[in-house]
């Protein structure tokens, strides 16, 4: 797997080596001059150790005294892949090294006297309020792409309406989102994006939208009316994908070649692809279970039960409590499986149910004495979405209907 590391990282870890040797390594005065340095950088490799990368700029015994100064700030026997390294060199050995621990944070450490010095240095984001909005024409990260934002975005954008809106299903084309948030930036270039404090979501004719509130149970998103938007039930266990085969109670078997029920939802997606639990539980199985393959069966309150099968690979334990969303194992295509995809099933009260047709309980509403914070912040939020351009229409509209109705809120 490439790492990218941002161009600001490793150029601050290069400009913070000095450009001219340590007063207290140059030599006697009247001497012909300071001795120069010699500067390297570069990258930590897979499975690279400090001793492997310096191996050619350093002795054993530097290296250990410069893993042992800077070990009450970092410790250099765990490096990660990609992160950007400097080393100033000089006829003595090593004069100087810096190694970027992530975006905000820098090592440094350097020669004084006989010694070594350390330090950490960091950096603060310059948070600015952004915008986007787009048309959606094929999917939503394509639209993102359009409007010049990046693929998290999608990503974001998804958790947030992960429980009224299968993004895998039920997006068309003509729809659109705006959506207000923060940008996070270094040396005045975008770095990574802060929190959505709203957004809008137009299917058809449903707008959907999503304020950010911080209550006394933690950060959410509300409608403008106070209600949550987290359910009890996401729309669907993967993020992006596509459903290959739906709920049937007469399907032919593709390998059985038999008709059969199969009262389930078949997500197609790449193996690998991580399966998020629908909803908080209880794993009432975990591993192989015949033509299902690898399986995760969990309880749910209100007699409900989800079945996760044909995994590649198995994350959690027989008897583990798992968090709504929580990673349960990957997509892959164990047991009677053509193709890598999730069989994903919903049973209420031992009997199986269609997932896309469920419509979930909401979760707790907020407080009535938290409704005037709210209120405010829902106020302020949506002041910030009003000033959003609405996307242009998309240049062809969907064929499939929609739900008959006036235009929705929420």
């Amino acid at each position: 797997m490439r790492v990218k590391v941002p161009a600001a990282l490793g150029a601050l870890a290069l400009l913070l080596l000095p450009t001219r040797l340590p007063e207290s390594m140059q030599g006697p005065r009247g001497a012909a001059g300071p001795d120069p340095l010699r500067i390297l950088r570069g990258t930590v490799g897979r499975n690279e150790t400090l001793a492997r990368a310096l191996r050619d700029s350093a002795s054993p015994a530097e290296i250990h005294a410069l893993v042992e100064a800077a070990r009450p700030i970092h410790d250099l026997a765990r490096l990660s892949v990609g992160h950007p390294f400097g080393v100033a060199l000089a006829s003595q050995g090593i004069a100087a090294f810096t190694y970027g621990i992530d975006e905000l944070r820098t090592l440094r450490v350097w020669r004084q006297g006989g010694d070594w010095a350390s330090e950490l240095l960091r950096r603060e984001y310059e948070t600015r309020v952004g915008s986007a909005s787009g048309a959606i024409e094929s999917s939503l990260f394509a639209a993102l792409e359009e409007a010049g934002e990046q693929d998290q975005l999608a990503l974001d954008l998804a958790d947030i309406f992960a429980w009224d809106v299968d993004f895998n299903t039920e997006l068309r084309p003509g729809d659109s989102f705006r959506v207000a948030l923060e940008k996070h930036y270094l040396s005045g270039r975008f770095s990574r994006y802060g929190r959505i404090l709203a957004a809008e979501l137009v299917r058809g004719e449903r707008v959907l939208q999503a304020v950010r509130f911080e209550g006394a149970s933690g950060p959410g998103y509300y409608t403008p009316a106070g209600t949550p938007l987290r359910k009890a039930f996401l729309r669907s266990p993967l993020r992006f994908t596509r459903i290959s085969s739906g709920f049937s109670m007469a399907r032919l078997h593709p390998i059985l070649k038999t008709v059969r029920p199969h009262p389930g939802v078949d997500y197609a997606a790449p193996a690998g692809t991580p399966v998020s639990a629908a909803a908080a539980g209880i794993v009432s199985q975990a591993g192989w279970s015949g033509g299902y393959g690898k399986l995760v069966r969990l309880r749910h309150a209100n007699g409900f039960e989800t079945q996760y099968g044909h995994l590649s690979r198995i994350d959690v334990r027989l008897g583990q409590r798992v968090a709504q969303g929580a990673r349960l194992g990957s997509v892959g295509a164990t047991g009677l499986a053509t193709a890598p995809h999730l069989d994903y099933r919903m049973l209420r009260n031992g009997r199986f149910v269609n997932p896309l047709r469920i419509q979930a309980p909401a979760a707790d509403p907020l407080h009535a004495e938290e409704m005037p914070a709210f209120d405010a912040a829902a106020t302020q939020a949506l002041a910030l979405l009003d000033r959003v351009p609405h996307a242009a229409a998309a240049r062809f509209a969907s064929t499939e209907p929609r739900e008959p109705g006036p235009p929705q809120r929420n």
